[in-house]
């Protein structure tokens, strides 16, 4: 098995690169949506949540309400890192499962967005970076996203800088072109991984 940590800035692309590489025959660990189910109504995820921030962070359905949930911890470090000492470690063991469940030979992807923020690199046999150039992501977040210039700007910059991601990468995929070139350069990739997994 050959365990693969992909990661890219937001707007970079970091998702197409994922769906290519899917669409080749990697099995995909999507750190996001697993951090979104271990906290559905009903997980002891979600229970420790509302412990720790009380009911006012649920939708009237009784889901997590995400916005109102952010708009506690983005604002408060020490709240953010308790969010994060609740959700994490599920979010660990839940990868975990999924990847035991691969085949001996699979080629594992695992999705992380804060992979560089959390020093997790070392967890991996190689790191790819889906890069793209500061000016590309904000187009792609405004353009294609719809978000403001300045929430553009502020969320990319709450992210490791670009330096600091090609500094833990074995593997980058340069994705400041059209998406034609994307395909063919995934597809290199792709049968790079597939060698080191069978070596």
């Amino acid at each position: 098995m050959l365990k693969v940590g992909l990661t890219g800035g937001i707007g970079a692309g970091k998702s197409e690169v994922s769906r290519l590489l899917v669409a080749a025959g990697a099995v995909l660990i999507d750190a996001d949506k697993i951090a979104r189910e271990v906290v559905e109504p009903g997980t002891p995820g979600l229970a420790a949540v509302v412990e720790a921030f009380g009911a006012d962070v649920l939708a009237p359905d009784g889901s997590l309400d995400r916005p109102k949930l952010g708009a506690v911890v983005f604002a408060d470090a020490e709240k953010l890192a308790a969010l994060n000492a609740i959700v994490h470690p599920l979010v660990g063991a839940r990868s975990a499962e999924l990847e035991q469940a691969a085949s001996g030979d699979a080629v594992v992807v695992h999705d992380v967005p804060l992979l560089t923020e959390n020093g997790l690199a070392p967890l991996y046999d190689l790191v790819i970076v889906v890069d793209a150039s500061p000016a590309t992501q904000l187009d792609r977040l405004v353009r294609l996203r719809g978000m403001s210039e300045e929430d553009a700007r502020a969320r990319m910059a709450a992210q490791a800088t670009r330096e600091k991601r090609l500094e833990i990468a074995d593997i980058v995929i340069d994705n400041d072109g059209p998406l034609d070139g994307l395909a063919e350069r995934v597809a290199e990739v792709w049968a790079d991984l597939e060698r080191r997994a069978r070596a």
